[in-house]
């Protein structure tokens, strides 16, 4: 097992990932995105904080280096502030399973940011998935309206535009955080990176709050029982697990293979999908999960 520790806790991610999605659907539709992410996050670096001190004996990561500090920070505030931000916003527009099947771009842009930032090439074969991905998330979003005889047959989006571009947004977040996480931490505790990473994303919304003067209303959204109940579901399978056991993930794995199976996110949300929110699966969306997870692993073979 130790030989694939990475591409298993990669494989438990994509299970948290899923529960978390699922959540903070639910609870982002009672309270808000943005109420959403700082009460997500607090309850994060509670939790964080609890399990540091029982596993290295430290409520906060102080033997971290400048080095670790600097760049978990920013993947933090990338991937947080921004990221989530975009996805939790796009779960209210189009739903959680559409949102994360548009978030198996996440692997494309970690491989353009790894070529960037960490002098990684794309090959022939990496072009090749990044189309095949393309064509895969078309057939989810894109369909065909049938026209008659005197007009042509017209191509629209199955889904609003703007939860669209917020999803392919958050894609970008998470794929760019992920490097800068993996240039960051090193041999670093992968707990301890994700409490930095935690605080960073944290203490952004915060500003955000202060700045949009949404402060006064958190009473009232702290009171909102079922949503509070959602929300910890949610922040202990994602920010608290979730984004730890990714970093674990990319430790021990290249973070190309750790990506691409926590793509699986989109096949492994559908069950509950169906289960629990009563969604109707076309055979339109299975047959595009199905090319776009495929097409990401042929991304990185």
């Amino acid at each position: 097992m130790n030989h694939h520790l990475g591409e298993f806790a990669a494989l438990l991610t994509t299970v948290f990932w899923t529960i978390t999605a699922l959540s903070f659907e639910t609870a982002g539709k009672r309270i808000g995105s943005l109420n959403l992410n700082l009460l997500r996050l607090t309850a994060a670096t509670i939790l964080l904080a609890v399990f540091s001190y029982f596993h290295r004996g430290l409520f906060l990561p102080v033997d971290a280096s400048a080095h670790n500090w600097l760049w978990l920070i920013l993947s933090g505030l990338i991937g947080f502030v921004i990221g989530d931000f975009l996805l939790f916003q796009s779960f209210i527009l189009i739903g959680a399973r559409v949102s994360m099947l548009l978030m198996t771009l996440a692997p494309l842009f970690a491989a353009l940011a790894g070529w960037i930032i960490l002098g990684e090439s794309l090959t022939l074969k990496s072009l090749m998935g990044m189309l095949l991905t393309l064509a895969g998330i078309s057939i989810v979003v894109f369909t065909r309206t049938p026209g008659d005889n005197h007009q042509r047959r017209n191509t629209k989006l199955v889904h609003p535009a703007r939860g669209i571009v917020l999803a392919i947004g958050a894609a970008a977040g998470q794929g760019i955080g992920l490097v800068l996480s993996k240039l960051g931490m090193g041999s670093y505790d992968p707990f301890a990176a994700s409490q930095i990473r935690v605080l960073a994303g944290a203490a952004g919304f915060a500003v955000v709050f202060t700045v949009l003067r949404k402060w006064n209303g958190l009473p009232l959204v702290i009171k909102d029982r079922k949503a509070m109940k959602w929300l910890l579901v949610g922040s202990i399978f994602g920010p608290f697990l979730g984004v730890s056991f990714s970093l674990m993930a990319v430790q021990h794995t290249s973070a190309g293979i750790a990506q691409t199976i926590m793509s699986l996110v989109p096949v492994f949300i559908i069950p509950p999908s169906l289960i629990i929110n009563k969604e109707k699966l076309h055979t339109r969306e299975l047959i595009g999960a199905i090319v776009a997870v495929a097409s990401v692993s042929v991304f990185f073979l």
